[in-house]
């Protein structure tokens, strides 16, 4: 079931506690960014041992860095096995789903704090 499907079925059982909604962590994005591991190692990395710095699967292994609004990051990933199978926009799709799956308990963490933290005055 998507994020979507699953906050259409809250709304609809008119469930309205304090909570984390799909918009809530899309608003707490500030930015995101999208490379390969291969990018990565050509651009700014002098770390890696050969072959492992020319290993082709590098060029299959995308990463989302999610930064938040307070600064903090998650990131994504996702490889892909088959070279003929990899299609770059999938992979940035995949790593921000597994990016966005990080900041849900984040969040969640930091409402139940807030909570506590009220009930507690």
């Amino acid at each position: 079931m998507s994020d979507s499907a699953i906050e259409q079925e809250i709304q609809d059982k008119g469930l309205t506690a304090p909570r984390i909604t799909p918009g809530d962590i899309e608003r707490s994005i500030r930015s995101e960014f999208y490379f390969t591991a291969g990018q990565g190692v050509l651009g700014e990395s002098a770390m890696g041992t050969q072959p492992a710095g020319n290993a082709d699967s590098l060029n299959r292994l995308t990463f989302c860095v999610l930064v938040l609004a307070n600064g903090f990051t998650v990131t994504g990933e996702s490889a892909c096995v088959s070279k003929a199978n990899f299609d770059a926009a999938i992979g940035k799709k995949v790593a921000r789903t597994n990016a966005l799956a990080k900041i849900w308990p984040l969040m969640g963490y930091a409402l139940m704090q807030s909570l506590a933290d009220q009930a507690a005055q």
